[in-house]
């Protein structure tokens, strides 16, 4: 059958309800520092699930997130934490690859935060180069708009490693990224920007279908994990929110987020996963579906 690279699932949500303290605005990154070796036991069980890809825990971690908090001067080190906890758990697995994550500047699902070009490009930059020499790829998640994939990808490319654009849509209308644009605007993008593959990410599972109709005719392998929230709130779309203004679907089961995966490898799909609410549960099931269908995982 197919070679299906199986992503893990999501982090911050699964430490959250791991550490049982009250989120921050610093989300993940707080915990790293609270809860030294939670993130490596995350990514452990998530490869233990199945999964072929440990995910660092970098995505917040910006200057302008940890700007006004107590760590806004540990930039570095907090990165550095973040390639050793995944390291770690790769190590101890004996196989897998570490993909550094780039999260959006200013905020999730905020395009209209992303800065122009001249400021965004050196502060991912600036990120890409920190994780790069510890990694095997970068995935840069939840672009939500066509300068946003144009600028990651001016940063994160010149690095050398693959690097995997994985945008997040309109959860009604998954053939639009958050910005109102079409998906298909990225394809163009991404090629002449040499990214090694698109994803969709941090969507709900149902939007995902019509995501992956707009990468239809990109030559580049392409993918998807969602997330398992109820909807994007208002109170998430706020200055430094927490993740507890976010509701779990309740009809989340790693049976029917596995439903959903193997409708998306039907269309084309061959890197999946979880993105927020995923946990290593969910990733298990889906390993099991996608051996019985005779695929390998890679």
């Amino acid at each position: 059958m197919t070679e299906i690279t199986l992503l893990d699932g999501g982090m911050g949500q699964e430490l959250v309800h791991r550490a049982g303290d009250k989120p921050t605005p610093l989300w993940s990154t707080q915990i790293m520092l609270d809860h030294p070796g939670l993130v490596t036991d995350v990514h452990r069980d998530f490869f233990a699930a199945g999964a072929t890809i440990a995910t660092t825990n970098s995505y917040a971690i910006h200057h302008d997130r940890l700007e006004d908090t107590p760590v806004e001067g540990a930039f570095s080190a907090l990165h550095q934490s973040a390639l050793y906890e995944a390291r770690t758990a790769r190590r101890e697995h004996g196989s897998g690859r570490v993909a550094g994550s780039i999260g959006p500047l200013g905020a999730s699902y905020r395009p209209d935060l992303h800065p122009a070009s001249d400021v965004a490009v050196p502060l991912l930059s600036e990120v890409a180069d920190l994780l790069a020499p510890a990694c095997d790829l970068l995935i840069c998640e939840t672009v939500a708009s066509v300068a946003h994939a144009r600028d990651i990808l001016a940063a994160s490319v010149p690095t050398g490693l693959p690097v995997w654009l994985a945008l997040t849509v309109d959860d009604q209308d998954g053939s639009r990224l958050r910005s109102g644009e079409p998906v298909s605007d990225v394809v163009p993008v991404a090629e002449a920007g040499r990214a090694a593959a698109i994803l969709i990410n941090c969507s709900t599972p149902e939007a995902i279908p019509a995501a992956l109709q707009g990468l239809q005719h990109t030559r580049l392998p392409f993918g998807a994990y969602a997330n398992g929230f109820e909807k994007i709130s208002d109170g998430f779309l706020d200055k430094k929110p927490t993740v507890d203004s976010l509701t779990l679907r309740r009809d989340f089961t790693p049976e029917l987020y596995a439903d959903h995966v193997m409708t998306w490898i039907d269309a084309g799909a061959t890197i999946v996963g979880g993105c927020c609410e995923v946990s290593p549960t969910h990733i298990a099931e889906i390993a099991r579906r996608l051996r019985a269908a005779g695929h390998t995982i890679v």
